[in-house]
């Protein structure tokens, strides 16, 4: 596999893996029960343009926020392999802790419009997402890599309305220990892209050149 191939794939699988959008369905359709068929489709796709353009944002952005704080890309690839690995650990778990809180889902279920906070926000594009996709355009030497990030993003998001806006569908397949299973494969996956990032910053922060 080229390197290019390579980077696609772990750019795409990781940033899918992170937003999960199966593992999204259940809360997605306990904080929207009182919606309508047509207002929850609505809020499914105003929350994934939001959490779209969100991560869009944080992706061309990153290297400005580097500089701006004086962040070399190795020391941000380690702490964001380290929040990959507490997301992974989760998702191992079958829970998703580290993305949407108890509070902040019972704040969801009270509000009458949740798309951009909680469902956007952290559920669709958290903390692990938002750093990844950082990372991730902080290593993009080229524009073609840089298109594949805002490509991945852009898939993983129209993935994710579909997901949400069939959930009922999704649940009645999959089931509550279904989509446990789905997501504790993804956050293995997910855990090893954690290592990698780590053991790359470490590499090029201490003994590069």
């Amino acid at each position: 596999m080229t390197d290019f191939a390579q980077f696609a794939l772990v750019t795409f699988t990781s940033i899918l893996f992170l937003v999960d959008p199966i593992a999204v369905v259940p809360t997605f359709l306990a904080i929207t029960q009182g919606e309508t068929i047509e207002r929850r489709r609505a809020t499914a796709r105003r929350a994934c343009i939001a959490a779209g353009i969100l991560l869009i944002v944080f992706a061309a952005a990153g290297n400005l926020i580097f500089r701006a704080f004086g962040i070399t890309l190795p020391a941000f690839r380690i702490a964001g392999g380290a929040i990959l690995w507490l997301v992974a650990m989760d998702m191992l778990r079958g829970e998703r802790r580290t993305q949407e809180s108890e509070a902040e889902i019972d704040e969801g279920i009270r509000k009458d419009d949740v798309a951009l906070t909680p469902l956007a926000m952290p559920m669709l594009a958290g903390p692990g997402a938002i750093s990844t996709v950082m990372v991730l355009s902080g290593q993009a030497r080229t524009p073609a890599r840089a298109a594949v990030i805002y490509a991945s993003i852009v898939v993983t998001l129209v993935i994710s309305w579909v997901m949400l806006r069939v959930g009922d569908r999704v649940m009645s397949r999959f089931g509550q220990t279904g989509i446990r299973v789905i997501m504790r494969i993804m956050g293995l996956m997910l855990a090893a892209v954690a290592v990698q990032f780590i053991v790359t910053g470490i590499r090029e922060a201490f003994f590069a050149g």
